[in-house]
């Protein structure tokens, strides 16, 4: 069994939905392993625009097995809102979606949560959460006594560890708001409300939901061929990214076999996915962002607005550095290269190749915010080119600045690239 493995390099946002969509169709069964509803894909074909959260990339092949495996949290409408949106659109889903049961579900206490600490200032807005209930979702999870399951949905005693959870917390969250006035907004938990609400989820969903980690054991014993989906990017790692500017989960390639319950040693590929410059979304170090007209420009050509939250991403040259340490957190064994015609039209586009701290070049990433915040880019310039690539179906077509680029960006991260993508749609991938 070869497991092939799909991860963002940066800071989330690197199109890893078409990557995913491209090698699906060498893969049996496509697995989502980490993450919520703050994640978006999306997968252009056929001249249609797919946008999902929750549900895998590869649910558009029909003969794939998509999976969301238990190191998700799931919103039960957010997901059975993506169901019916696919439906309407003609995508088969019925006997291809596998939801796990040891899965996570976010309820309304964690999204109140999330408003009532957005507000309360002592987490800052720049931290960049989504107010899906996410980061709750994981701190009941780690915390165990209030959190749910999939599987605990269709349980007897659900109604009641749903009445005892909702009672915590009814006393619970009038204490986190900042004073009155935002107390004042703090509205009861109604648990048979909320029972009755997810009963009816839970039914929905009851064809789908079942033990995703036997079927994928099962997977490797069979010698099938698994494509393991990541979202967010490894620079949001709560673990080992921009901390605590940074997601809730592990994004990076050390949350692979936690999320998925795959063992590692059945994980021989690994594709890591750069934009051909860097992004973020929100508050948060960035070393190369760009707050001129270039950085507006990318900013235009390349359509950089949240897919979920419909922010503006900051945008900047490419960050060699921090991807040459995401690259090896990883265990990167390829590249690919997306959003290459972005960059068309530049006369010089530069890479970050080091830092200067503090006077000092250094080549590796601080492990501390404030470090990085200080940090001043070191770059190398080298030429653009004027041709507009999207036509391009061959990596010789590409114009020879192009090629130099990407032999640079290799060289630089001692990585090979095996796809640059030139467009957004499923055409407008070359492989090498």
């Amino acid at each position: 069994m070869a497991a092939t493995c799909v991860i963002g390099l940066q800071w989330g946002d690197e199109a890893k939905g078409k990557i995913v969509d491209f090698l699906t169709a060498q893969n049996e069964i496509v697995v989502r392993y980490q993450g919520g509803a703050n994640a978006g894909h999306t997968v252009v074909f056929d001249g249609k625009k797919y946008k999902l959260s929750l549900i895998p990339s590869g649910i558009f092949r029909p003969e794939v097995r998509s999976c969301i495996a238990s190191g998700v949290v799931i919103d039960p409408a957010a997901i059975l809102g993506e169901i019916d949106r696919l439906r309407e659109s003609g995508v088969e889903i019925e006997k291809n979606l596998f939801i796990s049961d040891r899965a996570h579900v976010i309820f309304p206490w964690h999204k109140e949560e999330d408003r009532l600490m957005n507000d309360s200032g002592v987490r800052s807005e720049a931290i960049g959460t989504t107010g899906r209930g996410i980061g709750p979702c994981y701190r009941d999870k780690v915390g165990r006594s209030t959190a749910v399951r999939m599987g605990d949905l269709y349980r007897p005693d659900f109604p009641e560890k749903i009445r005892k959870i909702v009672a915590l917390k009814n006393a619970y969250l009038p204490g986190m708001a900042k004073n009155d006035e935002v107390r004042a907004t703090v509205e009861p938990l109604d648990a048979e409300k909320i029972i009755a609400e997810y009963s009816e989820y839970a039914e929905r969903l009851r064809p789908f939901v079942g033990d995703v980690v036997s079927f994928l054991l099962d997977a490797v014993d069979a010698n099938k061929n698994v494509l393991l989906e990541g979202a967010q990017g490894s620079l949001l790692d709560v673990d080992y990214g921009t901390f605590p500017y940074v997601t809730s989960s592990n994004s990076s390639g050390v949350g692979v076999t936690a999320g998925s319950g795959l063992p590692a040693t059945f994980i021989k590929r690994v594709v890591g996915i750069i934009k051909a410059y860097t992004t973020r979304v929100g508050g948060g170090p960035f070393p190369t962002e760009l707050h001129d007209e270039i950085g507006q420009r990318i900013r235009d050509r390349g359509h950089e607005y949240g897919t979920v939250t419909k922010r503006p991403r900051r945008c900047g040259w490419f960050d060699a550095v921090a991807v040459r340490y995401s690259s090896r957190l990883g265990g990167a064994t390829e590249l690919s290269v997306m959003l290459l015609d972005v960059l068309s039209g530049f006369d010089e586009i530069n890479i970050c190749v080091a830092y200067e701290l503090d006077g000092k070049r250094i080549d590796c990433f601080p492990s501390d915010v404030d470090d990085l915040a200080r940090v001043k880019p070191i770059y190398e310039t080298l030429p653009g080119w004027s041709e507009e690539i999207d036509q391009v179906r061959k990596y010789e077509d590409l114009p020879e600045n192009a090629r130099k680029y990407l032999e640079r960006l290799s060289e630089i991260l001692g990585k090979p690239i095996s796809f640059v993508s030139v467009g957004p749609g499923r055409e407008q991938t070359i492989v090498r």
